[in-house]
């Protein structure tokens, strides 16, 4: 069928353009014709005028429109040339020829007076110009047989190339439809045999999306404890190390006597805020890694420090702008609805400072009727989200299908990006969510 379809166009291409050819030399030539045809009606006209004419400023008129048929006549004259078929050639060398005499025939009228028009012009009209019109016309009458006859021979060719090719397509399809038949029949063996494993391995693909989802929401899960366990291990342990360590240091910088006062008090100066800063990277390592705030205060006032970090850290404007609704939920929310949101802020914060180079970021949290919606709207550079997606896009989409959510993300370069979350909420998850806290009491 494929090489029966590639034959077919080859075919229908050939013929389209057999026909195009034909068609369009025929058309060509009949206009060339059809133009020498007028231009040579006119130039009698012309030439009657003149001739008969006694003003001379119009007879003069008459001589300036004979040059411009002329210079017409030639001109179709030439293009008729250049594209004049083999079998033509002595009829257009003919046309050619009488024209040429027609032209020098008329050369000395243009010498006489007035007078010499009046008494000679009609004789002249009659025995010289009428004859030779006609012989051109009929000249350009067997040209123009010519080119019908060429036109018939094509079309006879292309009726010729048609039948061929039904043939062809015929033999194709009586072949295609026997083999076809043999197929189906073979084809629906292997089907009803097939039809059996497919829904035992249906049944075993939806246990192991099943099981994949629940694993992936476990493995979400204990990514988080992870994090919140490295936190508090941290803060209290690192940072309470290096506390000492400080301690330790401002004391030995009061009692060192080796040196002088002044060069120990630098040396011991600059330990001093080496530890310092130390001490407040780890702090600040502990608050990416889960925010204090996120479990004593709430979700709402953690997102309003990590816009307040954000915006110390980088040149962005970043606002929180909550809804009395959202504020009065978010009190209800579960742990995990907590930490979806807050790390799909932390996120889309991190690319807005990393990729769009945004100046103002507005993160938004409403809640409607059973839903939670999230929405984090940028001024940066914007990309195509149809073609490009990373990592971080992916991650925030896993979490929020794992609450049964959607997230859409719009944006097109130049004019910014809007992500947009919505999460389910009803009366289900608040329960779920006061029990839990009436189970875990936070001290």
């Amino acid at each position: 069928m494929a090489l029966a379809g590639i034959d077919a166009l080859r075919v229908l291409q050939q013929f389209r353009r057999s026909d195009d050819q034909i068609r369009l030399r025929y058309l060509s030539e009949n206009h060339v014709l059809n133009d020498i045809r007028s231009d040579v009606y006119v130039s009698g006209t012309y030439v009657r005028d003149y001739l008969l004419e006694p003003e001379p400023g119009r007879a003069d008129a008459y001589r300036a429109n004979l040059g411009k048929v002329r210079r017409h006549m030639q001109a179709s004259l030439d293009s008729y040339g250049r594209q004049v078929p083999p079998a033509e050639s002595q009829h257009y060398t003919a046309l050619r020829a009488e024209l040429t005499d027609y032209w020098e025939i008329l050369a000395p009228i243009f010498q006489w007076d007035a007078a010499e028009r009046r008494r000679s012009g009609y004789s002249f009209l009659r025995d010289e110009v009428f004859p030779r019109r006609q012989n051109m016309l009929a000249i350009a009458g067997r040209i123009d047989n010519l080119n019908e006859q060429q036109l018939d021979a094509g079309n006879h060719k292309v009726v010729s190339l048609l039948v061929g090719f039904q043939t062809r397509l015929l033999l194709t399809l009586l072949a295609a439809l026997t083999l076809g038949l043999g197929l189906a029949l073979f084809t629906m063996r292997k089907i009803f045999k097939l039809e059996d494993q497919a829904r035992l391995q249906y049944a075993e693909v939806a246990g192991a999306r099943t099981h994949l989802k629940e694993l992936s929401a476990r493995l979400v899960q204990a990514q988080e404890e992870e994090r919140r366990s490295l936190s508090r291990e941290l803060h209290d342990e690192v940072g309470q190390a290096l506390s000492a360590v400080l301690v330790e240091l401002r004391n030995l910088s009061t009692g060192i006597a080796v040196r002088s006062e002044e060069q120990s008090r630098r040396h011991v100066e600059t330990i001093k805020s080496l530890v310092e800063g130390t001490v407040r990277v780890v702090r600040n390592m502990a608050l990416l890694l889960r925010p204090s705030m996120l479990d004593d205060l709430g979700l709402i006032p953690a997102l309003k420090w990590q816009a307040r970090e954000s915006s110390k850290s980088t040149s962005m404007n970043v606002t929180v702008d909550v809804t009395d609704a959202a504020e009065v939920a978010s009190d209800e929310l579960p742990d995990e609805y907590n930490t979806c949101i807050y790390r799909v802020v932390q996120e889309a914060l991190h690319n807005c400072a990393r990729h769009s180079h945004a100046s103002t970021v507005r993160i938004r949290v409403e809640h409607q009727q059973d839903r939670l919606l999230l929405n984090i709207q940028d001024d940066g550079q914007g990309f195509d989200a149809r073609q490009i997606k990373g990592l971080g896009l992916l991650g925030i989409q896993e979490r929020v299908t794992q609450l049964a959510g959607t997230c859409q993300v719009h944006s097109q370069p130049g004019r910014g990006t809007t992500l947009s979350v919505e999460l389910p909420f009803t009366r289900e998850n608040r329960s779920a969510a006061v029990h839990e806290t009436d189970s875990h009491p936070v001290s």
